[in-house]
């Protein structure tokens, strides 16, 4: 054997022991409303899904009159936290990254949950700030946007707070520094490193994050306000206002609406919301993410559904396989802050995602090594 096809060799065994990966990698994310799991393995492009898990476990019920986590909600996330514990040895994860996110962040006694949450699962949860928050929902949204628009907004309609990020597409080398980070992050807590995405298809450039605007309400906070049952069309356009205007500064800050006219922006949204707008809208039997992921809607279709849904009664909503009873008194107020959105900016169509902030923690795992 020639040295020259020696060093081939070599090289070619370097880049296979490089591509292999024997980790099991997992991402829990707690919100004020679900708490969510997804296990994988790293694959040539993305990842391979060993297991998930989704319960709503409304840990913010109630935060927005007594400013603290109550006993019923902290038990019903930590029996969930036992099944995501349980989940992970089954599994036999080898990197983990827990994340907390609204409700903790609000809540007097939320740094007293998170040790009772350690001492009673062994789970490390990190309460992450909105900055952070945003950074990896782009991560886990990004393979889904038009790599031919150079500009987007992808906003995420939580239980407690609704975030949206501007973002621009830049080279396929090209990824966030710390010029990129926006000013109001730097203004309100220490500067957090904004994550350079993980991309698992080389043809899609990088998303740099220009800016991103967060407020403090979202499903749980807006209905428990306004109500969630028996909801007129009064109340409910008082809802469409209160956020509209909310996000009207991010707005005059920028002139996105301009961007909108001139076909240079896509809007891009991650929630329940927004994938129970495309369940009802295809009439699905059950939820299938399948069939959600990645849906293409008309933005004037999706507003149409939110005031169909939100002309329903209580029952009617309960009794519709892709809303049910658990998301019957929250939905609308999701509708609500969708319609907003999608007022202040109005493109003509809307990109759904199924994926997020955990599909965002389990690339930068990935990438980390």
């Amino acid at each position: 054997m020639t040295v020259t096809s020696q060093a081939r060799k070599k090289a070619s065994s370097k880049k296979t022991a490089k591509r292999a990966d024997n980790n099991v990698y997992a991402a829990i994310d707690l919100g004020t409303n679900n708490c969510r799991l997804l296990i994988a393995r790293a694959s040539r492009k993305n990842f391979r899904v060993l297991d998930t898990f989704s319960r709503i476990v409304r840990l913010g019920e109630g935060l927005s009159q007594t400013g603290k986590l109550s006993e019923e909600a902290m038990g019903r996330t930590l029996a969930a936290l036992k099944i995501c514990n349980s989940k992970l040895k089954r599994r036999g994860v080898t990197k983990l990254r827990c994340v907390a996110t609204e409700a903790c962040r609000r809540a007097a006694n939320g740094d007293d949950f998170i040790k009772r949450v350690k001492q009673e699962t062994g789970l490390d949860l990190e309460i992450i700030d909105n900055s952070e928050e945003a950074s990896l929902a782009i991560m886990g949204c990004a393979p889904l946007l038009n790599p031919d628009l150079p500009e987007a907004l992808i906003f995420d309609i939580g239980g407690g707070s609704t975030e949206v990020s501007w973002i621009r597409l830049g080279d396929k080398e090209s990824s966030p520094d710390e010029k990129n980070v926006p000013d109001n992050a730097k203004a309100t807590a220490p500067k957090p490193d904004v994550p350079k995405p993980v991309m698992p298809t080389p043809i899609m450039p990088s998303p740099i994050m220009e800016d991103w605007y967060s407020v403090s309400k979202g499903v749980v906070t807006l209905a428990e306000k306004y109500g969630g049952r028996d909801i007129t069309a009064e109340i409910y356009q008082q809802m469409v206002q209160e956020i509209y205007d909310d996000f009207l500064i991010f707005e005059k800050k920028h002139g996105f609406a301009q961007r909108v006219r001139d076909g240079k922006l896509q809007l891009l949204g991650t929630s329940g919301t927004v994938t129970t707008l495309v369940g009802v809208y295809k009439k699905l039997p059950r939820y299938d993410r399948n069939r959600v992921d990645g849906t293409l809607i008309n933005c004037d279709t999706a507003i149409g559904l939110c005031h169909k849904i939100a002309s329903m009664t209580y029952a009617q909503r309960v009794a519709n396989p892709c809303i049910g009873s658990q998301r019957a008194d929250l939905v609308v107020a999701g509708c609500a802050i969708f319609e907003a959105l999608a007022k202040l900016w109005p493109v003509a169509q809307l990109r759904v995602a199924d994926r997020g902030l955990r599909e965002g923690i389990l690339y930068k795992l990935i990438s980390e090594g």
